[in-house]
């Protein structure tokens, strides 16, 4: 573990949890957080941030899809910057802690360093993604695409529920959309990224445990199925002359259910179904649902699907119904950096946790900025796993400890490429 002497401020959770509150108070709505991109919450929202980043000694800047990157100069100011980020943006009624927590640690690690004086060998920049939940333009990862380079240009044309297009939005706010590819950073001047985040599941809180490094985020596939029978009178036909599309859907995700747990960490999820005709004296003819499938490996991933999919045609055959499945979304599975994740599990060991590893189900800007750089994730617990909800919570003393965590973790990096750069020369 390599160690930087801290002797004045240190990292305080209370500061962090207070500004998160602070920032949870600029909202559309009463009931939880609603400040989605772009709208005047989100602008005051980021004035806000810009302010804290500008008092931890950071120089602060807006690129064109607007991301606040505020910056701490290293003493070699040239060296690549190690990145430290999440987003600003809310879902409708969603909670204080996602994203924001991201952001405000970061900014809390670098006032640590600004108030001791104290420069590493590289720039850190704390990032303050504009987009990441795509709740107002259905498209995510607008920020974070930018910076990584990866940015369509069709996006800019896509409307809100009010018909104003991102371009427009952006263009309101003093920025110029077409020149996005000004937000693209270049890969060699940037060392990594890093991201905190609440867990957004209940396995720290399970294990006792406050923090845990992340070793992928799962690649997603969805898929929507319809099962066809044939609808018939719910009190004249036997049982064992009947189509049932809905028995079959049922068995079919049991069986879905079997296979994924036969297969962990894997996950898979039937979460919307439709029954037709939908009365309740006649026999279901037809179900049609969704199927979402999520893992780290994606060998493994494939193979499951492939073999869900022969059970379902199987199920269908013996009940003398029809099985149609359609791919409607794949996304790649994202691994973290051996080097990032083995620095993290030295700074949870040093502040004397136990590790533990763990895999991030839902999307987070790191997938986006891996197309970029190495990246690596913190989770912190958060109570009974809730997010995207007004109760979703973070304990100070557990924020207070990944802040430590991500401390360590910066120090240690930076302090490491430093010197393999130096034997380099040597």
């Amino acid at each position: 573990m390599i160690c930087l002497e801290i002797k004045k401020g240190q990292i305080c959770g209370q500061r962090i949890s207070q500004r998160l509150e602070e920032l949870a108070e600029i909202s559309e709505t009463k009931n939880g957080v609603t400040r989605l991109s772009f709208t005047k919450e989100f602008q005051r929202g980021q004035d806000l941030v810009k302010k804290w980043m500008s008092d931890a000694g950071m120089k602060v800047r807006v690129d064109n899809l607007n991301n606040i990157i505020g910056r701490y100069e290293g003493a070699k100011p040239n060296a690549p910057a190690l990145m430290i980020g999440s987003h600003l943006d809310t879902v409708i009624n969603g909670g204080k802690y996602d994203g924001m927590l991201g952001v405000i640690a970061g900014i809390e690690i670098v006032q640590v360093l600004y108030e001791n004086d104290t420069r590493l060998d590289h720039p850190i920049e704390v990032i303050g993604f504009s987009d990441e939940e795509g709740v107002r333009f259905h498209s995510t990862f607008l920020g974070s695409k930018a910076i990584a380079g990866t940015f369509s240009p069709q996006t800019l044309e896509l409307t809100d529920e009010t018909g104003i297009t991102l371009a427009s939005s952006l263009e309101e706010l003093g920025l110029e959309p077409y020149q996005y590819k000004s937000a693209a950073r270049h890969a060699n001047d940037v060392l990594g990224y890093i991201e905190l985040h609440i867990e957004q599941g209940p396995v720290l809180e399970k294990e006792g445990l406050p923090c845990g490094v992340v070793t992928g985020i799962a690649g997603a596939s969805r898929f929507s199925f319809k099962v066809t029978g044939f609808a018939g009178h719910a009190g004249t036909v036997p049982l064992d002359l009947r189509r049932d599309a809905l028995s079959g859907a049922a068995e079919i995700i049991l069986a879905i259910e079997k296979l994924a747990k036969e297969n962990a960490p894997i996950v898979a999820t039937v979460g919307k179904l439709q029954v037709n005709p939908g009365a309740s004296n006649v026999i279901p003819g037809e179900v049609t649902g969704t199927l979402d499938i999520r893992d780290t490996d994606a060998v493994r991933k494939s193979r499951v699907i492939d073999e869900i999919l022969h059970v379902a045609n199987t199920i269908c055959q013996k009940r003398n119904l029809s099985f149609q499945v359609e791919k409607i979304m794949e996304t790649d599975p994202t691994l973290c950096d051996a080097n990032i994740i083995a620095a993290i599990e030295s700074s949870i060991l040093s502040n004397g946790m136990r590790t533990i590893s763990l895999i991030s189900g839902a999307g987070h800007d790191a997938m986006a900025m891996a197309e970029l750089t190495k990246v690596g994730m913190i989770f912190v617990r958060c109570k009974e796993g809730i997010s995207h909800n007004p109760a979703e919570f973070a304990a100070v003393k557990d924020i207070e400890m990944g802040a430590k965590v991500l401390l360590d973790t910066v120090i240690q990096l930076t302090v490491k490429n430093s010197n393999m750069e130096k034997e380099k020369v040597n």
